[in-house]
């Protein structure tokens, strides 16, 4: 990996054992930090984190099948079921006969659904705005470069997809 350098050339990036524990263990805190609004908003409603990206991601894209969010969330159908069954019984999540496909089954969130899922990325938009203001727009993309270079490729192809979507 290379870096361009302020003279505008290139110098190599060699990092340290040490330097990368340390970004390992910046990563770990920030993602407590990250969790920790919307765990206390889960918490309320008996929920955790499973039931909170299935519903960042149904609302993302509603009508999303339950075959695509099994694949984004890399969770095992048994597992997603759990949780979209809890979503369902208390009336956040619908889930609704596909069109093309009889056998498919599309998830829309209901109007509380959107209630809860605007209340939990209200307090993540609010952490992340606060901190890329004040990292700046440079980190800000190199700390979206960072994060979609750690992604696995079928995860990335996922991200993708969204992103293009936006």
């Amino acid at each position: 990996m290379a870096e361009t350098g302020a003279s505008g050339g290139e110098t190599l990036l060699f990092l340290t054992d040490e330097q990368l524990r340390k970004g390992i263990e910046a990563m770990f805190f920030a993602y407590r930090g990250f969790t920790a609004d919307p765990d206390r908003i889960l918490e309320k409603h008996n929920y955790g984190r499973a039931h909170h990206r299935a519903i960042h991601f149904i609302n993302r894209e509603p009508g999303l099948t339950v075959t695509t969010l099994i694949s984004v969330l890399g969770v095992t159908k048994q597992s997603l079921n759990r949780v979209l069954r809890t979503l369902i019984e208390d009336g956040l999540v619908e889930s609704r006969v596909g069109n093309r496909d009889k056998r498919e089954r599309n998830l829309y969130l209901t109007e509380a659904g959107a209630e809860l899922e605007h209340e939990l990325s209200k307090a993540q938009r609010g952490r992340m705005r606060a901190a890329y203001r004040a990292a700046g727009p440079q980190a800000v993309a190199g700390f979206r470069q960072v994060l979609e270079a750690m992604m696995d490729p079928d995860l990335h192809r996922h991200y993708q997809m969204l992103k293009d979507e936006a």
